[in-house]
């Protein structure tokens, strides 16, 4: 069994779609180990996104994490985070294939709906930092 981490971003919240992210997730096979509905602040968010510091969207994007509630979710099934990034689709909900989430809920490549781990070494690290101290069942 593999875990990954989960992000349903703020519009998603906001717009209520919390619940039908969080159940598509589960249907395709994953369980819930930890969810927190919560506010990201601004040093929490640059800190999360550090590796796109500097890039052109980085403080549109760091807005927009900070801008309203976000649900954070450890999730885990085999091949956890490829088969959560293929859920998910392409960054661009423009470009992602049709039932995906960010086709589904996502407006724009910054407000794509939810993040997911791009790789077991970053779902890890993304894991600690939304949940450093909590024993994950």
């Amino acid at each position: 069994m593999e875990r990954t981490l989960l992000i349903i971003k703020p519009k998603a919240v906001s717009a209520g779609h919390t619940g039908e992210i969080l159940a598509r997730v589960e249907t395709d096979g994953f369980h819930l180990r930890a969810i927190e509905r919560r506010l990201l602040h601004h040093d929490e968010a640059e800190a999360f996104y550090a590796i796109h510091r500097g890039k052109p969207f980085f403080e549109g994007l760091i807005a927009f994490m900070c801008s309203g509630s976000i649900v954070v979710a450890v999730v885990e099934c085999e091949n956890a985070v490829s088969k959560l990034r293929d859920l998910v689709g392409a960054t661009n909900p423009d470009e992602a294939e049709d039932g995906t989430i960010r086709q589904q809920y996502g407006s724009t490549v910054r407000m794509n709906a939810v993040h997911a781990s791009d790789s077991r070494e970053h779902a890890e690290q993304e894991i600690r930092f939304f949940f450093p101290e909590r024993v994950l069942l």
